[in-house]
């Protein structure tokens, strides 16, 4: 048995790949939600446009802190696994910031820019959210599929990165039923029932193909006792997923006071997700490949950037926070006056 306690050279590694998929979670839970908005701004007409992205303004940069986080304790704390993943995505990586940017500019452009210009930046934000997306689901299938340059991990990357698109729409659309009143919070309504048909046929495909990947997931999923303590996790998702429709359903005739379910319940069906897929590749960091222990920097070395993290991770917790607390409530217009 590894001594998690006395030997820094497990715990620090631990302690780590918990703080960068800690990161990772919140990112996707999140920014998410915003690119699901950025997804989701072609159904609505200029006025709804216009609150939708008003309902995620205060918080998309901050949202995005959390994507930096994540990189940056994967760099300095496993710096060979670094170099390995980012090697074998980088030309999804190179998407997703093309798109991270693009929308960035067309938030601000689309606002300041005379009346007959404003539909091409509104084009301009959707473009960027639907790169960011597919390529973050890219990456997802890519890594599953243990970064091997196949036509079966490329086919099943593609399929996730749809996937991802239809759970950020999701996550998007029950923000904005939590945001929003009146038509656009029914709108809403619909394209929560609609992308939740995705999600499920998303988690379908990345559950049945995970272990089918590799013998050791395989063994990890169906052997004695890991099948059973794995168990609640499928059931619980398939139990919240039924919950979730049926809330939709009725959601137009349930009181506002309960518009936060949807987006609690989709917030609660990411973490699920993430957990099973963090217990399916630990200890790993590179699939199959290198372990965290492997890739881990020097326990000097990850003690001093220990200290780091516990300041900077509590600012930017703490500034999320507080922007979501300012903020809460129904979206306002959206003014830079």
């Amino acid at each position: 048995m590894p001594d998690f306690l006395g030997d820094p050279t497990v715990t620090l590694p631990v302690i780590f790949a918990a703080l960068m998929g800690l990161s990772i979670l919140i990112y996707v839970v999140l920014d998410g939600f915003d690119l699901g908005v950025g997804l989701l701004t072609p159904f609505g007409d200029a006025p709804q446009k216009d609150r939708m992205v008003a309902s995620i303004g205060p918080f998309w940069d901050a949202n995005e802190t959390w994507l930096v986080m994540a990189v940056g304790l994967l760099l300095v704390a496993f710096p060979v696994a670094h170099g390995a993943i980012l090697t074998a995505l980088y030309l999804p990586v190179a998407v997703m910031l093309i798109g991270l940017i693009l929308r960035g500019v067309a938030f601000e452009f689309r606002a300041k820019v005379p009346a007959p210009r404003k539909p091409l930046w509104n084009m301009a934000f959707f473009a960027g959210s639907l790169m960011t997306a597919l390529s973050q689901g890219y990456m997802l299938g890519f890594y599953i599929m243990g970064l091997e340059h196949t036509l079966a991990a490329h086919l099943f990357s593609v399929l996730t990165g749809l996937a991802l698109t239809a759970g950020f729409a999701f996550i998007g659309a029950c923000w904005l039923i939590l945001k929003t009143e009146g038509a656009l919070q029914l709108s809403s309504i619909r394209w929560a029932q609609r992308a939740l048909v995705g999600v499920v046929l998303g988690l379908g495909a990345v559950s049945l193909a995970t272990p089918l990947v590799s013998q050791r997931i395989w063994e990890r999923w169906f052997s004695v006792p890991e099948f059973f303590l794995l168990a609640p996790l499928p059931l619980m998702s398939l139990a919240l997923v039924v919950a979730l429709w049926l809330v939709l359903r009725r959601m137009h005739e349930m009181p506002d006071t309960l518009a936060w379910l949807p987006f609690a319940g989709a917030s609660l069906l990411y973490i699920l997700a993430f957990t099973g897929l963090a217990y399916s590749f630990y200890p790993f960091v590179v699939p199959d490949r290198m372990t965290i222990y492997d890739a881990a920097a020097a326990p000097e070395s990850l003690l001093i950037i220990l200290v780091g993290v516990l300041v900077v991770l509590p600012i930017i917790g703490g500034y999320s926070g507080l922007a979501y607390y300012i903020f809460r409530g129904k979206a306002e217009d959206l003014r830079y006056d």
